[in-house]
C-alpha cells in the first residue's frame, strides 16, 4: 500500500469522518481535505485508480468518480500517459495569513449563524422524514383524485392563459378567493367578503406575514401551551416572547397572571387544539375576544384542520363570533388535499387588507397562479366537498379502529396506565400517560421501531407538562393500523 493510500485509509477510518455520505463522496472529502491541510503537497502523484481501489478495498469506479470530481473542481490534474497530480490549490484559494498553519476544513462549523439562527436549527422537528406509521398530521396521500385534478389542470394549461405564468394579483387568483369566500361562509360561519381572503403558500406564511407586520421584535405573543411547533418558531424568527398559557379540556384558559401581561398576538387553534385536540369552549371564546380588546392585540385564529370533525357540528369560529375586526382567520389546504400543493389563506381583518397584500407582494411574492386556477375549478364543481366527505369516511373509521386496537392490546393497562382520548375531530389520537411516565423516551422506542409516534410534552412550553404519544392514523391503511397498533400498544405496556 502506498503513503498516500494508506493516509487516505486512515482518515477514512475515522467513524466521524462524514460517515453518512456515499463512499465516492467520502473519498473525495478525504482527499480534498488532505490537500488543504498539505499533507498531499501540491505536484504529488496518485496512485492509480486501479491501485487505490484495490489498497482501500472498494470498487474502482468509486475511485474514479472520486478523482473526476476532484478533477472538476481543480484539486487535481491530469496528465495523459503519465496520471493524476495534486494541483496548486493555494493559488486558488482565498488569501490568507502566511504564517497561519492551513484549518482542518471538519473542524470548521457548517455555518455561521446568528444567535437566531442557531436558536432556530437546535432541533430537527420540522425535518421532514420517510414517511413512517403514525406521523401526526399526515394525509392520506392515496386518496387523493389524481386523474381529476390532473384533467382540471391540463384544462387549465390549455387555454393558453399567459397572466397565470406571472406572478399574478397580490391577493391572489379571484375565482379562488370567491370559492373559499363561498366556502368558509357556509361551513365555518366566517364574516367575509371577497376582498378579505388573500392566498398565501400555507399557514406558516401566513403567520410569518402576521408576526412581521402586526409586532415588533421583544413584543409578547400568548401562545397556547402546548403549541404547534410551527407557530413558536415562527415567533421566535421575529424576536416574540412567548408568553404560554395552560390549555385544559375546554382549550386556552387565561388567569390572573396571564391577564397580567400585554400581548400583541394571541395564537390560538380553537376548533381542534394542537396538540391535545381540545375545542375551545363558547364562554373561552367569548372570554378571549374581550380580553383581546381590553390589550388591543390581535388573535391569529388556525382553523387547520376544521374539515375532519366526525361527530356533531362544529362552533362557530372565532372569527365569526367577532364580526371579524380584531381575529386574522388562517386557513391550509395542506392536510385536505396534500401538503405540496403549498397553497393556504387568511382573511384579514378590512383594516388590514391593504397593508397585507402590499407586503405578500413585496416581501414575499405571490405565484402557483395555474395552481389555484385549478384548485378554483375543483372547487367550484363541487369536487372538494365531495372529497371532504370521502375523506371524513375513511378517517373517522381509522381513528376509530386504531382506538379499539390500542384498547384491545393495552389489555388492563388501558385506563389504568394509558388512556386514549375522546377527540372527535383532527388526524391524530392521544395516548395520555401518567406524569411520572417518560414520554420522550418512549417516544425513542417508538422511532426504533420505526413508528414516529411524537412525544407530547415536547410541545410544552413550560410546566406542568402532560405526558402522552400522540399517533396519527389519517394515512395509515387499516391493515398497518392493526399490524403497528400492536407494536405501539405492545411498546407502551412493556416500558411503563
Amino acid at each position: 500500500m502506498t503513503p498516500v493510500s494508506e493516509m487516505l485509509a486512515a482518515m477514512l477510518a475515522q467513524a466521524d469522518f462524514h460517515a453518512r455520505l456515499p463512499r465516492q463522496r467520502r473519498l473525495y472529502e478525504a482527499a480534498k481535505a488532505a490537500i488543504y491541510q498539505n499533507r498531499l503537497a501540491a505536484g504529488s502523484k496518485l496512485p492509480s485508480s486501479r491501485d487505490l481501489a484495490a489498497d482501500l478495498g472498494i470498487a474502482r469506479n468509486t475511485v474514479i468518480a472520486a478523482f473526476e470530481q476532484l478533477a472538476a473542481e481543480g484539486y487535481v490534474v491530469s496528465a495523459a500517459g503519465s496520471g493524476t497530480y495534486v494541483a496548486n490549490v493555494k493559488a486558488m484559494a482565498p488569501a490568507h495569513d502566511a504564517g497561519a498553519e492551513p484549518a482542518d476544513i471538519r473542524m470548521l462549523p457548517p455555518a455561521m449563524l446568528s444567535r437566531r439562527g442557531a436558536e432556530l436549527t437546535q432541533f430537527a422537528a420540522g425535518a421532514r422524514y420517510e414517511i413512517q406509521p403514525f406521523a401526526p398530521g399526515d394525509p392520506d396521500f392515496s386518496s387523493f383524485p389524481v386523474k381529476q385534478w390532473q384533467r382540471l389542470q391540463n384544462r387549465v394549461w390549455r387555454e393558453g392563459r399567459a397572466d397565470l405564468l406571472d406572478y399574478g394579483q397580490s391577493g391572489g387568483y379571484l375565482p379562488l378567493r370567491q370559492a373559499i369566500t363561498e366556502y368558509l361562509r357556509l361551513s365555518r360561519s366566517v364574516s367575509v367578503s371577497v376582498d378579505q381572503v388573500l392566498i398565501t403558500s400555507g399557514t406558516q406564511q401566513s403567520l410569518d406575514l402576521c408576526a412581521q407586520l402586526l409586532a415588533d421584535a421583544g413584543d409578547t405573543a400568548w401562545v397556547e401551551d402546548p403549541c404547534y411547533w410551527g407557530a413558536r418558531r415562527v415567533f421566535q424568527a421575529r424576536d416574540l416572547h412567548l408568553h404560554p398559557v395552560t390549555v385544559d379540556e375546554d382549550g386556552m384558559a387565561l388567569d390572573a397572571d396571564d391577564l397580567a401581561t400585554v400581548p400583541r398576538l394571541i395564537y390560538v387553534t380553537p376548533s381542534h387544539q394542537y396538540p391535545t385536540g381540545a375545542v375551545m369552549s363558547l364562554a373561552r371564546r367569548r372570554a378571549l375576544l374581550e380580553a383581546a380588546a381590553r390589550k388591543n392585540a390581535w388573535i391569529l385564529e388556525d382553523d387547520y384542520d376544521s374539515e375532519f370533525r366526525y361527530s356533531g357540528r362544529p362552533l362557530a369560529s372565532l372569527q365569526g363570533l367577532d364580526g371579524g375586526n380584531r381575529v386574522v382567520y388562517m386557513g391550509t389546504f395542506s392536510k385536505v388535499l396534500y401538503p405540496g400543493i403549498k397553497v393556504g389563506y387568511l382573511v384579514a381583518p378590512p383594516a388590514l387588507v391593504e397593508p397585507f397584500k402590499s407586503a405578500l407582494y413585496d416581501l414575499q411574492r405571490p405565484g402557483q397562479m395555474m395552481v389555484q386556477a385549478t384548485l378554483a375549478d375543483f372547487i367550484a364543481l363541487g369536487h372538494f366537498t365531495t372529497h371532504v366527505r370521502k375523506l371524513r369516511q375513511i378517517y373517522g373509521a381509522r381513528r376509530e379502529l386504531l382506538r379499539r386496537t390500542l384498547q384491545k392490546h393495552l389489555g388492563r393497562h388501558a385506563g389504568e396506565l394509558a388512556t386514549i382520548s375522546r377527540q372527535e375531530s383532527g388526524l391524530h389520537l392521544v395516548v395520555e400517560l401518567p406524569d411520572w411516565a417518560d414520554d420522550a423516551a418512549l417516544h425513542a422506542l417508538a422511532r426504533e421501531a420505526g413508528l414516529a409516534v411524537n412525544a407530547l410534552s415536547a410541545y410544552y412550553l413550560a410546566p406542568p407538562v402532560r405526558k402522552g404519544l400522540l399517533a396519527g392514523y389519517a394515512y395509515v391503511t387499516e391493515e398497518k393500523i392493526k399490524r403497528y397498533g400492536k407494536v405501539l400498544a405492545t411498546l407502551i405496556r412493556d416500558n411503563l
